[in-house]
């Protein structure tokens, strides 16, 4: 944990006045005791009181005008009437327009419905020409079965689930070229939830860009992040790597911005740790020089004994370090590792204390007078850090504020 200014001389009074105000029960210290002063926390309070009542519910009366407008803005279609404009569709009642499909498949539709439907259709239908009582409109580029399909969910919104699965690039594609807004979510949606693999989520992510399907897109990206290494061995990678070079240098971007990411959320957090760490050791140091724990306290308390459970989580490590410190014969900072430690926490918690005058932590109106004649950088830095531990303890929540006694 580094640490600013901890390195010039003290009296050599310290670590008398520190020792004198404990009661140390000795025990061997083992070196590897002295890791659990920062370790993480194992749990946390969270406030369950003081929650207000929610708002009474809304009464029933409502205005004759928004009742009339609530009416015009909702409908149900029910089944029937979907398999009655199906079956309009299916037996060609009222054909007066010839769908014509790339292998020369003729399919009998309704005018009014397809202008209807599809502007995009309405347009090509006044500038078709009538030949003996019918129009003709080429839909190319599909199977006759995608069209077949497409024609279908104009009249009824209805699709076969399997014929749906089969033909759902060349009904995106339909969608987006006729203006079917419908259509385009359902295939989208289809897409989304069950169709996309490591394989095919190239080619998806492009034709979803052509498409202009942006939410499909964004699920194509997001695949191709988490699973890089396999998608760009995949065939559809090389391809389009070949045909469009733009794309892959966007994918490849993304990847290492989504990279940068996730680091900078493990530093975060690692952060965080070690803050919240700092927090649990202020609360276990106030906790022993103020009431006393198992085998180390103030000098007026009966110690509790090794055997008794300590419900701060960084008491046992705290414990050891203290033990250590009051017997180490080095002691000066820098000269012990362990001592440094010490020294640092002493003067974090002095920093973090309000009350030094009746404060029961050995050195701390020491540390508040040695802040006079720091330096503004070194004073600065030990702001930063205090700010970092109280934010960290505000996150636990006033309980655990309270309980250490650091408000």
């Amino acid at each position: 944990m580094a640490s600013p200014g901890l390195y010039s001389s003290w009296p050599s009074s310290t670590g008398e006045s520190f020792s004198g105000s404990l009661n140390i029960y000795i025990e061997e210290a083992n070196p590897a005791d002295f890791s659990p002063v920062l370790e993480v926390p194992t749990s946390s309070l969270s406030i369950n009181r003081g929650i207000p009542k929610p708002p009474p519910l809304p009464t029933n009366t409502c205005k004759r005008t928004n009742c009339s407008q609530r009416l015009t803005e909702c409908s149900v279609v029910p089944k029937e009437t979907k398999d009655t404009w199906d079956k309009l569709f299916k037996e060609g009642h009222g054909a007066d327009v010839y769908i014509i499909t790339e292998d020369k498949t003729f399919i009998p539709a309704n005018s009014g419905v397809l202008s209807i439907a599809s502007p995009v259709l309405g347009n090509f239908l006044q500038q078709s020409k009538v030949k003996n009582g019918m129009r003709y409109i080429k839909i190319p580029g599909v199977p006759s079965e995608a069209a077949y399909a497409f024609i279908r969910f104009l009249y009824s919104s209805c699709y076969e689930e399997e014929e749906m699965k089969k033909l759902v690039l060349h009904l995106l594609v339909l969608s987006h070229s006729y203006s079917v807004p419908s259509l385009k979510r359902v295939c989208a949606h289809l897409l989304e939830q069950s169709w996309l693999t490591t394989e095919n989520v190239i080619d998806v992510l492009q034709l979803a860009r052509n498409c202009d399907a942006p939410r499909l897109s964004f699920i194509c990206v997001r695949m191709v992040v988490k699973d890089f290494k396999t998608i760009s061995s995949t065939e559809g990678w090389k391809a389009m790597k070949r045909a469009n070079p733009a794309l892959e240098q966007e994918l490849l971007e993304s990847v290492v911005e989504a990279d940068s990411r996730k680091e900078e959320r493990l530093k975060k957090m690692e952060e965080k740790k070690v803050y919240l760490q700092l927090h649990e050791a202020m609360e276990a140091l106030l906790h022993i020089c103020r009431d006393g724990c198992r085998t180390i306290g103030p000098r007026d308390k009966v110690l509790r004994g090794s055997q008794v459970a300590c419900g701060f989580p960084a008491c046992k490590g705290l414990e050891t370090l203290v033990r250590h410190f009051s017997s180490c014969k080095t002691r000066v900072p820098g000269g012990c590792v362990h001592c440094k430690r010490m020294w640092q926490l002493l003067e974090l918690h002095s920093r973090m204390c309000c009350e030094p005058d009746s404060c029961k932590v050995p050195l701390c109106r020491h540390f508040k007078e040695k802040m006079q004649q720091q330096s503004k950088k070194d004073e600065t830095k030990w702001k930063l850090l205090v700010s970092k531990v109280i934010a960290a303890k505000n996150a636990l929540g006033p309980f655990s504020a309270q309980r250490s006694g650091l408000l």
